[in-house]
């Protein structure tokens, strides 16, 4: 029985189901198609079974197939008159068991679950922030104000405007005197020139020639000690003042995030107090509490920042413009010892010609 079922098998007309619909292949064409479609994805074996009717009737026969070794295929069968296919909804199916999700899956799934929270957090703290912001400036809402702090702040922002127009023009000056002492130089050059080649001005070109050079010398001095005074400007404006106005800017804004979560709280602790608005309650009294704290550190980091900020200014100006007045008084005087004693005096030290240009071995 079992010979003569599997010779009907192997001679049936095979239809194929795709979509609700039919079609016929040749007999060998259609079971070769199926059966490598089977040894290739390779299921189990052991939990088959070939279901197949003859041409004659609806008799069945059963094949069991605990005995055949190998990995398991789960068929299921579509009727098509006395015709039966494997298929599954529109084809031949191949039932996996299921994997457990793998560790980098779950750590990818943890990091995109991580990143989700803080784009919420993030998207509803700005959105207060938002509206406390335009609140203030339509007059609607009210804000945290320290009128002592605000005012040495304001103060801070108006000196270092100042201070920057100072810079800009020190660099303008050095530059301006850098060009006189090229000039300086280039014109003693060409009166000792002259003076080797015209015998009868030989003296009047030497003695403008030995003037123009020490004029070019004090100028070179006198250049070490403006470009020092103009770093330590630049310090001072860029980096000091620069860093406690970062600071400011971050207790201005813990400020408005704090006046946002408090108005927040307000408005909640005005409504209806059933369970839902509690809990909302007793959340916002923690934000509440979080940028309070917040806003009170940064707060008092600014008091701080300023105190010191302004006696490192004094020290430092201090120094700077003793050391820009007497350079200057000492150059203009033609006073050549002065001049370097009050390099030395500020432990100035003038580079030699050409010392900016890197070696031959830093160019390779």
């Amino acid at each position: 029985m079992t010979d003569s079922i599997m010779s009907k098998a192997a001679t049936m007309e095979i239809p194929i189901n795709s979509n609700g619909d039919t079609r016929v292949l040749g007999e060998d064409d259609g079971l070769e198609q199926d059966l490598q479609q089977v040894m290739v994805s390779g299921p189990n074996l052991n939990e088959t079974s070939i279901v197949s009717g003859g041409y004659g009737g609806t008799a069945e026969g059963i094949i069991p197939t605990s005995s055949i070794k190998g990995p398991a295929i789960h068929l299921n069968t579509h009727f098509l008159g006395n015709r039966q296919i494997p298929v599954d909804g529109q084809g031949p199916s191949m039932h996996h068991s299921g994997s457990s999700p793998t560790v980098a899956e779950e750590a990818m799934r943890g990091v995109a679950v991580e990143k989700f929270d803080m784009m919420k957090k993030w998207s509803l703290n700005t959105y207060k922030c938002t509206k406390q912001l335009i609140s203030e400036r339509f007059g609607r809402g009210s804000r945290t104000v320290d009128l002592e702090l605000e005012a040495q702040i304001e103060v801070l922002r108006d000196t270092k405007r100042k201070y920057e127009t100072v810079l800009r023009l020190a660099r303008a000056l050095t530059n301006h005197f850098y060009s006189m002492v090229q000039t300086q130089h280039a014109l003693g050059d060409t009166f000792a020139d002259l003076s080797q080649k015209s015998p009868e001005l030989r003296d009047e070109f030497g003695y403008n020639a030995e003037t123009q050079k020490l004029l070019c010398k004090n100028g070179e001095t006198l250049l070490g000690a403006i470009n020092f005074f103009v770093s330590s400007i630049n310090t001072l404006v860029n980096k000091t003042m620069e860093d406690t106005l970062m600071t400011i800017k971050m207790y201005e804004n813990a400020r408005l995030e704090f006046d946002a979560y408090r108005a927040d709280l307000e408005e909640l602790s005005l409504g209806p107090r059933d369970t839902v608005t509690m809990a909302r309650i007793e959340t916002a009294q923690q934000q509440y509490q979080i940028h309070k704290d917040k806003y009170e550190r940064l707060r008092s980091d600014v008091i701080i920042k300023l105190k010191f900020l302004e006696e490192n200014k004094v020290k430092v100006m201090h120094k700077q413009l003793l050391l820009f007045h007497n350079a200057i008084s000492a150059y203009f005087a033609g006073n050549q010892q002065q001049l370097e004693q009050t390099l030395k005096q500020f432990n100035i030290k003038l580079k030699p010609p050409g010392a900016d240009k890197p070696s031959w071995l830093e160019e390779q």
